[in-house]
């Protein structure tokens, strides 16, 4: 979550279209590109990079690329219609198709692909494995 932010609660928007930045290999040399639109929660962007780090056993480098800025609120259950809007419940990243989530480098491929793929089961969008070269 955010250290700090102007507004602590936001409107719900919408998400469209593909992704205009952060839609190519930057750092590593392998990285994990989100094929379709959706939010991921900060509890699966951790889940998805603690499967990488013990998949490689600490070694190689990861590189993080999405960040959960947006707060979604939940009010509490047998809530009245009119009871306001609800506290601030967890923070989520937006994703559009093309958006690199994460990347790996310092790595040989098979290790890197088998990493990659046990993150990608713990997100809730379609994911494909790419590398530098691919792009």
């Amino acid at each position: 979550m955010p250290k700090k932010v102007k507004y602590r609660k936001q409107q719900k928007g919408r998400i469209k279209g593909k992704a205009t930045r952060g839609y190519s290999v930057a750092f590593g040399e392998y990285g994990l590109k989100g094929l379709e639109l959706g939010f991921i929660t900060a509890r699966q962007i951790e889940a998805a990079r603690r499967a990488m780090t013990r998949s490689v056993k600490r070694g190689g480098q990861i590189w993080i690329r999405i960040f959960p800025d947006k707060p979604k609120t939940i009010t509490s259950p047998e809530t009245p219609m009119g009871g306001g809007k609800g506290s601030v419940d967890h923070f989520v990243a937006r994703v559009w198709p093309g958006t690199i989530l994460f990347e790996m480098g310092s790595i040989d491929k098979d290790t890197a692909y088998e990493a990659l793929r046990l993150a990608a089961h713990k997100l809730p969008v379609k994911t494909k494995i790419v590398s530098r070269h691919h792009l």
